[in-house]
């Protein structure tokens, strides 16, 4: 049997381990054995066949691993819900001190206290969303 069939085996029992584990990896050296297998068909010569499988193998891990991690760790590219309004400028409609107050959100009318003890916002003034807080909104 020729080496490419068997490295036509191997990419397969990559791709069912990654299955099996879910480690990306595998994936990626199922791709090297792939490219191996088609070195394979081109020459008989194993040692061109396994550099073959090792560069791209490597290259795959290296340039992808990083894309992967930084995806997983970055934040959600769209905010949705309360996460979408910190940050957000709101119109004051009644008095906001640290105990209570009326801002205009998004179109809507929230509950709202000030950030620090001290500060007092009158109507019509302008202000930041700093967080929300179950139904109310933290400013400043």
């Amino acid at each position: 049997m020729d080496f490419w069939v068997w490295w036509l085996i191997a990419a397969g029992g990559f791709a069912i381990a990654l299955v099996l584990t879910a480690m990306p990896e595998l994936g990626m050296l199922s791709a090297g054995a792939v490219a191996a297998a088609v070195a394979g068909g081109l020459t008989d010569n194993l040692v061109i066949q396994v550099v073959v499988f090792a560069v791209v193998s490597t290259a795959l891990i290296v340039v992808v691993q990083p894309i992967a991690r930084r995806a997983r760790t970055g934040p959600p590219a769209l905010s949705t819900g309360v996460d979408a309004l910190t940050g957000r400028t709101a119109v004051v409609l009644e008095r906001v001190d640290a105990r209570d107050g009326r801002i205009k959100l998004a179109g809507e009318e929230w509950s709202a206290r000030s950030l620090g003890e001290d500060d007092a916002y009158e109507p019509g003034s302008q202000v930041s969303v700093v967080e929300i807080d179950g139904a109310t909104a933290v400013v400043m």
